[in-house]
């Protein structure tokens, strides 16, 4: 091969590999936006941080550890002067944690009701109905229970409305 045949296919392979390398960083320049927004997807931007606690088994130490992540949540959000919201959504066997005859955390359910004002807790009406056609009484609540038609779909509105959903 000769000199310039050299330098000709030496200039075109540079030139390829510059639009190659032109191709990837506007290809990320395009994508990269997009992922970014689907991190983002659903979470309000008005400054309130917002979690959303899923329980659905009456196993005592998840519900603890439900309430522990709570509890470090507010902490942290007040010691940083921010603003929060948490709900705690229980359903299936996770009702019993609102349940005042069979809440293995009814004091700890009740502590954090007075002490931490923009906590909720949330009770799924569709677990309501199937104790009480099983117990033969509607399962007494605590107080500060909130009653909402389903827990699944409290959850899936909560998502839409900007919260952050886990499942401790």
């Amino acid at each position: 091969m000769q000199k310039d045949e050299f330098v000709i296919i030496n200039k075109v392979f540079r030139e390829k590999l510059k639009m190659n390398v032109l191709k990837k960083i506007l290809f990320s320049l395009v994508i990269l936006p997009f992922f970014v927004g689907l991190a983002y997807a659903g979470q309000m931007n008005d400054g309130i941080n917002r979690l959303a606690l899923q329980v659905s088994d009456n196993d005592p130490a998840t519900l603890n550890k439900v309430l522990n992540v709570a509890g470090n949540f507010a902490r942290m959000q007040s010691e940083k002067g921010n603003m929060f919201e948490i709900e705690i959504v229980a359903f299936n066997a996770g009702l019993h944690m609102l349940r005042e005859d069979t809440s293995p955390v009814l004091e700890r359910v009740k502590n954090f009701s007075a002490s931490i004002p923009d906590l909720q807790f949330s009770a799924c009406q569709n677990t309501i109905n199937g104790m009480k056609k099983k117990e033969g009484k509607e399962p007494p609540l605590v107080s500060s229970a909130v009653v909402v038609p389903g827990g699944v779909g409290r959850l899936l509105k909560l998502d839409n409305s900007g919260y952050f959903v886990i499942r401790p």
